[in-house]
């Protein structure tokens, strides 16, 4: 009989590349039992809060990594999204998870955001990646295998051709010299699909690309505006 000593965990799961090297890391290592991905959605356009990814390639993903999705809905209004991720954690917390894992790098105020609201809970975050530079997370990266597509980039930083296209050494050749390698800074996310922990391709086609523009409200108050090129998936 063998006693299975690894922690539960869950996975909070995004569908880009940075994700999923946190993941196939955390998979390799063994120390965790992952037994769900937890991923954002927004509950009127059913695409992922940050990537724009739609939740039936996001269940695709999961299905091919071999962890369940958990999906947790999301409207606009900041206080029910909090309350909503709490609700979250509670539920998984029952379940005897003490650990929420993370695929950040180095922005030390969102793991301070999730440090302050998960300890309370008794649960402790994971940051596989934390700290290393963005030259070695994309090294790592590179090295795993793992497959992945642009599909979002800041207009102000990368043009449309950089959608669809895949990272690899040729790629990070063209992008320009002031845009982090990883895009932790927000310049460009992915869509990863294949290699590493996958089992299976995930099959998927991008439509188009479309610019799309959002208004932000500052700490000042004042609103500012911010364009990206985003790939469409086609409905399959």
């Amino acid at each position: 009989m063998t006693i299975n000593n690894r922690k539960k965990a869950v996975f909070n799961w995004s569908g880009g590349k940075d994700s999923s090297l946190a993941l196939y890391k955390v998979l390799q290592q063994d120390e965790f039992e992952v037994i769900a991905l937890l991923t954002t959605v927004n509950e009127e356009t059913e695409l992922s809060s940050m990537h724009a990814i739609p939740h039936r390639l996001l269940e695709k993903q999961a299905e091919s990594i071999g962890i369940p999705l958990y999906p947790v809905f999301l409207p606009k209004n900041l206080p029910i999204y909090e309350q909503r991720m709490l609700d979250a954690a509670h539920h998984f917390k029952a379940q005897g998870v003490e650990h929420f894992i993370f695929g950040d790098i180095y922005l030390s105020d969102v793991r301070q955001y999730r440090e302050d609201r998960l300890q309370p809970l008794g649960i402790e975050v994971v940051e596989p990646i934390w700290n290393l530079n963005s030259t070695e997370v994309m090294q790592d990266f590179l090295d795993s295998g793992i497959q992945t597509k642009i599909i979002v980039t800041d207009a102000s930083k990368l043009d449309e051709s950089f959608i669809g296209q895949d990272i690899d050494a040729a790629l990070l050749e063209r992008m320009p010299s002031e845009v982090d390698v990883c895009g932790e800074n927000g310049e460009y996310h992915t869509f990863a699909y294949a290699g590493g922990l996958f089992k299976f391709h995930v099959e998927f086609e991008i439509a188009e690309t479309r610019q799309m523009s959002y208004e932000f409200k500052l700490e000042n108050g004042e609103e500012q505006t911010y364009h990206y090129w985003q790939a469409i998936f086609a409905d399959s």
